[in-house]
């Protein structure tokens, strides 16, 4: 009597055990070079908020997203909501402006799924219209982990990646390319600001970083990113792109300049009444 062999069940991928997550409200400028990157995936999740451009038209071009509709009411509970749409082991969070380079999808399948760190963080390269600076103020962020070892906070207008893992970091970039028109981008550094003065009003100065502790002072950070970007970064070096990186910057902390001191007056009025 023959005994039947036993066909062992593959190991999975790194990268068929992702699921990369994206936030989208208006993105049809960026979208489509962000889902061109993710060919790769079986599943991609879309966390929309009621996109009223061409971003669902985009989205349903592509076979393996699923879009879920949702009110945004926090960058946290929105990443959260697009986490528990998830079944694999491991999430790639990115904002829709986010195109990973071929470097990075290699370096991804040298990964193994079973071990290693929990969480990677991976760089950016930035760029200004499809060009890559030199350097950007960009920090790395914590995109890639396992879904049972990671939750987001709300962090001003942004979020944080809360990890109880292990920590590593991946050595390709992320591109960061946002092509959105100048007065969308306004519009967001303007809500984003609103953020950003709410975290300055609720906590003390020794909570706070040294970035946010100088931008306490109205003014002051303006002309420290116009010298960190064109100077310490080397943006002077990138032509035009460069300077339009930097006026960018410019603009954003002078918003937050702006909106700090009109919150600090209001409160100031409601204190004398």
């Amino acid at each position: 009597m023959l005994t039947p062999t036993l066909t062992p069940t593959p190991t999975p991928t790194m990268l068929a055990s992702i699921t990369p997550v994206i936030l989208t409200y208006n993105e049809a400028a960026n979208i489509d070079r962000t889902l061109q990157r993710l060919t790769w995936a079986d599943r991609i999740v879309v966390v929309d908020s009621f996109s009223t451009d061409e971003t669902l038209d985009i989205l349903a071009r592509y076979p393996q997203v699923e879009v879920y509709q949702r009110p945004f009411d926090t960058h946290a509970t929105q990443w959260n909501y697009g986490l528990s749409l998830v079944t694999t082991d491991w999430a790639l969070s990115l904002d829709a402006d986010y195109s990973l380079s071929d470097d990075l999808v290699e370096e991804l399948t040298t990964l193994d799924p079973h071990g290693g760190a929990d969480c990677y963080t991976i760089s950016f390269k930035y760029c200004v219209f499809g060009k890559p600076l030199r350097g950007t103020i960009l920090p790395p962020r914590a995109a890639l982990f396992r879904l049972a070892k990671a939750t987001y906070i709300d962090d001003g207008h942004t979020q944080l990646l809360n990890c109880w893992g292990t920590v590593a970091a991946l050595q390709q970039p992320i591109l960061h390319d946002d092509r959105k028109p100048l007065n969308r981008w306004l519009w967001a550094q303007d809500r984003y600001a609103l953020l950003e003065v709410q975290k300055q009003l609720e906590n003390p100065s020794e909570r706070l970083g040294w970035s946010d502790r100088i931008r306490r002072v109205p003014g002051l950070s303006a002309p420290i990113i116009l010298v960190y970007c064109l100077i310490l970064k080397g943006g002077i070096l990138d032509g035009w792109a460069g300077w339009h990186y930097a006026f960018q910057r410019i603009v954003a902390e002078l918003i937050l300049s702006i909106r700090l001191l009109e919150a600090k007056s209001h409160r100031d009025l409601n204190a004398d009444v």
